[in-house]
């Protein structure tokens, strides 16, 4: 996982970035009544290779982005 606090944005791979593949679509979740905003990352061989998490700090574990 990667986190810029300039942004409040963090990024959660979970595959190695060399076996990702380029990223062809990006899945924006429906929070329903949350405010979320998380964005999913689909490769060019269908897989989903990332999370992308705005507001960070406001979704995640404290831990996770210390």
């Amino acid at each position: 996982m990667t986190y810029d606090p300039d942004a409040n944005a963090a990024y959660i791979y979970l595959v190695p970035d060399n076996q990702s593949g380029d990223v062809v679509r990006t899945v924006p979740v429906d929070g329903g009544d949350h405010p979320w905003m998380v964005n999913l990352d689909v490769g060019s061989d269908g897989r989903l290779v990332g999370i992308e998490v705005l507001d960070a700090r406001s979704l995640l574990p404290e831990a996770l982005v210390e």
